[in-house]
This record gives structure tokens, sequence and C-alpha cells, in this order.
């Protein structure tokens, strides 16, 4: 699904932020990627998002040069991908439905579609109590819920969480966690990128870890290492 050949990234008066790296991610895969801060996660993510171009060599989403693409190709691209931040970044005025039917208007569903699969993706994250909930009014655990809900609504290919747990207390940790494996099992391929020895571990899956850029560590079944 994502490939990476020989992709190196340089900042303006900086050491390399990733250097020679070559990976592959395949569909339907759970992949955490894990580092010291600096090491390259981040910069990573946004290669894949086309947010940064890489100074060397190519990326791809299957057959797509992500780098080369127009901006209508590339906002089509976007849609494939789901996101989820730390931040969660979600709409403040906006209930937790209305967050996720923004989504979905924005991608052009019909309101038939939005009335049907709103409550059903919250069951999913089991939100359906606080759906007319505003952001301020939940939990840190529930906004990261609804984040995810968000994120999964268009029925994305790939799910990017990049430090989906940061704020986050080891329960709510741990039930963020197991909705993703959920999202996973259904078929959605997901990267994570974490700083928690305790989400790797539970996982379960591939780890790979980043060194000053460099990928020195690609493990099937993977713990923590760093």
């Amino acid at each position: 699904m994502i490939y990476f050949n020989n992709v190196t990234k340089i900042y303006p008066k900086d050491s390399p932020a990733v250097e020679d790296v070559n990976l592959t991610i395949n569909a339907g895969e759970f992949v955490s990627l894990v580092g010291h801060s600096g090491a390259g996660k981040t910069t990573l993510i946004k290669l894949i998002l086309a947010e940064e171009k890489p100074t060397a060599g190519t990326v791809f989403f299957e057959s797509l040069d992500i780098h080369k693409l127009k901006d209508t190709d590339l906002t089509k691209l976007r849609k494939r991908i789901g996101t989820v931040f730390q931040d969660f970044k979600l709409l403040p005025n906006k209930t937790a439905y209305e967050n996720i039917a923004f989504a979905m208007e924005a991608a052009g569903k019909k309101d038939e579609e939005i009335a049907s699969d709103v409550p059903h993706v919250l069951e999913l994250v089991d939100l359906s109590p606080k759906m007319h909930h505003f952001p301020h009014q939940m939990s840190g655990g529930e906004r990261q819920r609804l984040a995810i809900a968000r994120a999964i609504i268009n029925q994305p290919e790939l799910i990017i969480a990049d430090e989906p747990t940061g704020n986050l207390d080891p329960i709510n940790t741990y039930e963020v966690v197991q909705i993703l494996k959920k999202i996973n099992d259904l078929g959605t391929t997901v990267l994570l990128t974490t700083h928690n020895r305790g989400v790797i571990d539970s996982i379960g899956k591939r780890v790979i870890t980043l060194e000053k850029g460099k990928i020195v560590r690609d493990d099937k079944d993977g713990k923590y290492s760093i």
C-alpha cells in the first residue's frame, strides 16, 4: 500500500529528518512507529500526507507517486486516509453527531447516508449516549474516540494515528487502542506513532523503530525496544 524508496528529507540548516528510508506497509497491516522525539516519525507521516516533499527518493500510495500528484488528485488521495491526532482537532461548537456529519458533508455524502451512518459509527466507538454532547462536555478519552469516529466515517483505506494516546490516562489509552485494533480487524490499515511502551506491547503487531531519521529495527511481532 505505502512504499518509501530511498527517501531522505533534509530541512534547511539541519541534519536529515529522515535518511535513506526504505519501507513497505501492506494493506491491512497494523504498524507502530516508535522512536524518541526528533527520530523522524512525524516527518514520515507528513511525507505520506504530502505535507512535505522528500529531498530525495519517492513515496508511493499503491501505484501513485504522492509528490507528483496534481492538487485535485492529491485531494482524492487524502480522502482515502483518515487522520487522528493527539490534540483531537474537533470542532468545538458542534456536537459529536455534528462533528462526524460535517466530515460526511465535506465528502459529498447525502443526508440519508449521514442520518444512517453517524449513529452506527458512534456505537462502534461506544459514544452513542454522547451523541448530542459538545466536545467540552466530554472527557479526553471520549474526545479521542470521537476523533477516531470522524476519521473512519468515510471508510478510508488507511488510518494514521499520531500519538493518539499522548494526553490520556491508562484506562482511556486502553479503550482507544482497542478501538484502533477493532478498526484494523475490519480491514483498515493502521499506522500508529507512540511513545507509550505499554501500548506497543499490548498490540503485538509490527513495530518499526526510528533513530535519527533511520530505521534501525523492523519487527513483525514487536515489542517496545528503545
